[in-house]
């Protein structure tokens, strides 16, 4: 497309979604349900289309991108009514007994999403699903590296037979993207941007929208920690963090890439995590990266770390990493390292992963959280409760206790980062929240009253109540049973005429 196209497809987008909005949301639901039906008959072709252009495994495509999809979409369709249903709000002081207040949500208008390449399917899906069930049109930009991904991503929603306009996948570069999507104040873009990916990108694009004070929700990177006690079972550690550390080549923003591990669990959990390591099988556990360019990236880094002294404890079969004849880089498990090195201080989106001792829970606090990221993280403990007091104490959106990675799967749980990790929530109510402005509604249930107490004419009396009132509020019980008669004389305002 070019990039001028943009704002005609925004002109429809937005006619097509004032009859959409208005729409009850069963109708909604029902459209969507078409787009499960679809899905349901082309498992097989889209997760081909997923390997194809992303080099990720046809089983992992499947288990996570195209199996959470279905179950997210089912849970954001059952759930959705609620999510949106009109919410009360509880009084706040008995001072304003006459007001009841309530919450009403709107969609935003034109929602646009800008998604990456490493779960091209899975990432989008949820998002345009949710929004469209709150009752907004989308404009959909996946990554340039995915471009099969989004046209199954049109197809399947033109399964879903919407209103024309509604939906709309768009093929623009990825530099033109966000400056379109945004635009300007003579030329308004969408009305809420999504995007996934780079923190440096993140950044471009929040100073893009700030002119239009446009909302983001921006789920950025990450360089997620596990925290491995002494109480840990070193070998289900151990396999939970193999698949959390080179599952999807270790392209996942929310992968582990530093694994704490206390001293007296040290050398048993190296020991099965190196040894589960070497039996990684390339083209059957581990798939290639994503592109070239990604993997001179990673090389960088991790060349980095080996001339600072890291040492590599353990690396999948197949070709070393400096190896450019193809995409493939073996897991590659490091010790030996220093906070000064990219595995400890950058994100590294491909398949290494740092083993580093502590001494004490304290100690794997202070180096889990030395980071700018805080996407998530994990505690590996048979002590369930003082797991969750240290899961607590993590410096991260999503924390999780004997697993990690997985979270992104439930689609009842918020899904976002502290930090350079991104800000706002996709996923889970919160995420469906996101879709909408929220309007509060304040009805006064005593219209035939007079007057407040606060509204003009202003008096001394007036004045002497208002001050009462603060008495009775932060006084002790003396104090406030001297000031209860102002008060009442302060209230009979409300029956003067």
């Amino acid at each position: 497309m070019k990039r001028e196209e943009l704002a005609s497809i925004i002109v429809r987008a937005r006619e097509a979604q004032k009859a959409w909005a208005v729409l009850p949301y069963g109708k909604r639901s029902a459209h969507l349900k078409k787009a499960a039906s679809y899905l349901a008959a082309h498992v097989d072709d889209i997760s081909e289309t997923i390997h194809r252009e992303n080099g990720k495994l046809p089983l992992d495509a499947l288990a996570a991108e195209l199996v959470p999809a279905v179950m997210a979409l089912g849970y954001y369709r059952r759930m959705g009514r609620r999510f949106l249903a009109e919410a009360p709000v509880g009084m706040g002081s008995l001072l304003m007994f006459n007001k009841r207040s309530s919450l009403i949500y709107k969609p935003w208008g034109v929602v646009g999403i800008i998604s990456p390449w490493n779960y091209p399917f899975a990432i989008p899906f949820s998002e345009v699903v949710m929004a469209l069930l709150a009752g907004n049109a989308v404009l959909l930009k996946t990554a340039s590296l995915t471009p099969g991904v989004g046209c199954s991503l049109e197809e399947l929603f033109r399964a879903a037979e919407l209103p024309e306009g509604l939906f709309t996948y768009v093929e623009l570069p990825g530099r033109e993207a966000g400056p379109a999507f945004i635009g300007s104040a003579a030329a308004p873009g969408v009305d809420k941007l999504f995007f996934t990916g780079s923190t440096a990108t993140g950044r471009e694009l929040m100073a893009l929208a700030a002119p239009r004070l446009l909302p983001l929700v921006l789920e950025l990177g990450g360089a997620d920690a596990a925290i491995v006690r002494e109480d840990a079972a070193p070998d289900r550690a151990a396999r939970g963090l193999v698949w959390a550390a080179f599952s999807n080549a270790g392209q996942s923003c929310g992968g582990v890439q530093r694994i704490i591990v206390h001293r007296k669990v040290y050398d048993a959990f190296l020991e099965k995590f190196c040894a589960l390591i070497r039996g990684l099988r390339q083209g059957i556990d581990l798939g290639p990266m994503a592109s070239l360019k990604q993997k001179q990236t990673v090389c960088r880094q991790i060349e980095a770390c080996l001339a600072k002294g890291a040492q590599i404890a353990a690396k999948s079969e197949g070709a070393f990493f400096q190896d450019a004849a193809a995409a493939a880089v073996p897991a590659l498990a490091l010790t030996g390292v220093t906070p000064d090195m990219p595995v400890m201080n950058e994100e590294i989106f491909g398949p290494v992963a740092a083993v580093i001792p502590a001494s004490d829970d304290e100690e794997a606090l202070r180096i889990a959280n030395a980071s700018s990221y805080g996407l998530t993280g994990s505690v590996w403990s048979r002590n369930r409760r003082r797991a969750r007091e240290l899961a607590a104490r993590i410096n991260a959106g999503a924390v999780m206790i004997n697993d990690h990675l997985m979270s992104h799967g439930l689609a009842e749980t918020p899904w976002g980062g502290f930090g350079d990790s991104g800000l706002g929530r996709t996923h889970g109510e919160a995420g469906f929240k996101e879709m909408v402005k929220v309007q509060v509604v304040v009805d006064d249930i005593l219209p035939a009253v007079g007057r407040n107490i606060f509204w003009h004419p202003y008096s001394e009396k007036v004045s002497a109540g208002l001050k009462a009132l603060i008495r009775v509020l932060t006084g002790g019980p003396g104090r406030r049973l001297a000031a209860l008669p102002e008060v009442f004389r302060i209230f009979l305002r409300y029956w003067e005429k």
